[in-house]
């Protein structure tokens, strides 16, 4: 499996790079940053992050566009077309780099051709909540009280094809169990109804499932990476919760449109890199749950082939299909 340590050592050693004198006249006018979701949420922010320094890093003004809808495809497509310049940059996820081209079998855009990475910048965990009212405390317990009640207990996600069902679609298969899926429009009403006890179960991102923990409104049963959090450190990894191996890290990376000048990806790799190892950049993600990545774009360009072919197996295996 893909390491994701980071890799911030590697910023140093790119700083030295030599640049080629198109980077060296590179940018020359503002550069926009496509976001695939709305504003506020934590693409959008650590978007807007970046932005603020790399324009004062490059001289020239950096903005953020909102593009959301169709799970990320309207952003990619417009992004994937865009002249291959270093003008339009995106910044995507792990749903919409390596899970829709296994979910749609149609997209305009084919994600390794037409795209080029520039650098992963932050992973964020999952962790597995129930209901309070589900009687288990851990990843072995729930895998024995799922098959003493097999079709019998329902868990919810953020909807058919997000990280959150296949998550559980794996986890499933791995364990031998059957809880049914209930899908919602997204992660926070698939949480409201898990407290509600209208569903008992569920794989949910970090940063929104923690402050209904801590409320005492969900019981947080293992965190779905192979490290502990530093934020919580009593919440233990899955396997150390007796249950398997389970992977579900949600991520953001830099891409730009296939063609785009070498030196000019190398410039914005470095730029970034030096951005992301800010203390105060450092923190700000810290708090949202986000973990700090960079390194180099082969690392990016590793991570989409590699969980591309992960989840596109689930997606088989499990015979998801989406609308």
């Amino acid at each position: 499996m893909f390491n994701r340590r980071p890799l911030l050592a590697a910023a140093a050693l790119l700083a030295w790079l030599p640049l080629s004198a198109s980077a060296a006249d590179y940018p020359a006018k503002p550069i926009r940053i496509v976001v695939p979701y709305a504003a506020g949420g934590s693409t959008d922010t650590l978007a807007r992050l970046v932005a603020e320094r790399l324009g004062k890093q490059l001289g020239q003004p950096v903005v953020v566009d909102n593009r959301p809808g169709a799970s990320e495809q309207i952003a990619i497509t417009h992004v994937a077309k865009s002249a291959p310049d270093g003008y339009t940059l995106l910044l995507s996820t792990l749903s919409g780099l390596a899970v829709n081209p296994g979910l749609y079998p149609k997209l305009p855009y084919d994600v390794q051709k037409d795209l080029v990475p520039i650098v992963l910048a932050a992973t964020v965990p999952s962790v597995v909540v129930v209901h309070s009212s589900v009687p288990v405390k851990t990843m072995a317990e729930l895998g024995s009280y799922l098959k003493s009640k097999p079709g019998s207990v329902s868990y919810a996600s953020a909807g058919a094809g997000t990280p959150s069902h296949l998550g559980m679609e794996y986890y499933k298969r791995a364990n031998g169990v059957d809880p049914v899926h209930v899908p919602y429009k997204g992660g926070a009403p698939a949480l409201q109804d898990v407290m509600g006890g209208q569903a008992q179960l569920m794989i949910a991102l970090v940063p929104e499932a923690m402050p209904m923990v801590k409320g005492g409104r969900l019981r947080a049963l293992a965190v779905t990476s192979n490290k502990r959090l530093a934020g919580y450190p009593e919440l233990p990894t899955v396997a150390e919760s007796g249950g398997q191996d389970l992977d579900v890290t949600f991520w953001y990376g830099f891409v730009a449109p296939t063609g785009t000048p070498p030196a000019i990806v190398t410039k914005l790799n470095q730029s970034i890199n030096q951005i992301l190892v800010e203390k105060d950049v450092q923190a700000k993600l810290a708090e949202m749950n986000l973990d700090v990545v960079g390194g180099a774009p082969a690392q990016l360009t590793a991570l989409i082939k590699s969980d591309a072919a992960r989840w596109k197996k689930v997606i088989d295996d499990a015979g998801i299909k989406v609308d």
